[in-house]
């Protein structure tokens, strides 16, 4: 058996932030205009990625398919072709800063797709968290999240794969 080794990263999130804006508007059959208020946020939401979700080295031994899972707990497993994940892999943290107490929804993509240096591409899915059901920001005014996800490959993948997802953060 031959085992072959792969390096893996996501190089990192692209972050779209957006907050509610204050919204009015006119009733068209109201001689005088009628408005609805959201509450605008005084501190504006921002998001800073702590470490990027590495998978470092796997070893792939044989030709055929495989998977590599990475827990938001720094679990690791795997299954097929990928015989192990490299021992500096690591789970990406991301922090979001804002006004404390306050709910935001979190957006993860579903899928990343990580490209190679010579074409080839292996896919990431099953992101999963270690978000609450229902995040809300810290009295210090910061939530912390872990996220990772299984990383499916093919007997031929070779090389160094690098990838980029948006992540969205709302206030409620």
């Amino acid at each position: 058996m031959v085992a072959r080794i792969l390096t893996l990263a996501i190089a990192l999130l692209g972050a779209a932030l957006t907050s509610p804006s204050a919204a009015s508007g006119q009733c068209r059959l109201c001689s005088e205009p009628a408005a609805t208020s959201i509450e605008e946020a005084a501190t504006p939401v921002t998001l800073q990625v702590e470490t990027s979700l590495d998978f470092d080295r796997l070893v792939l031994g044989g030709t055929g398919g495989g998977t590599a899972m990475l827990a938001p707990d720094g679990s690791r497993q795997t299954s097929g072709a990928v015989l192990t994940i490299g021992g500096r892999a690591m789970v990406g943290t991301v922090s979001v800063r804002g006004e404390a107490g306050r709910s935001v929804r979190i957006s993860l993509p579903t899928s990343i797709t990580l490209h190679g240096p010579s074409g080839g591409e292996v896919r990431v899915d099953q992101i999963r968290s270690d978000l609450p059901a229902l995040p809300r920001i810290g009295a210090n005014g910061t939530l912390s999240f872990r996220f990772g996800g299984e990383l499916h490959v093919s007997g031929t993948t070779d090389g160094n794969f690098r990838g980029d997802f948006q992540v969205d953060v709302d206030y409620l």
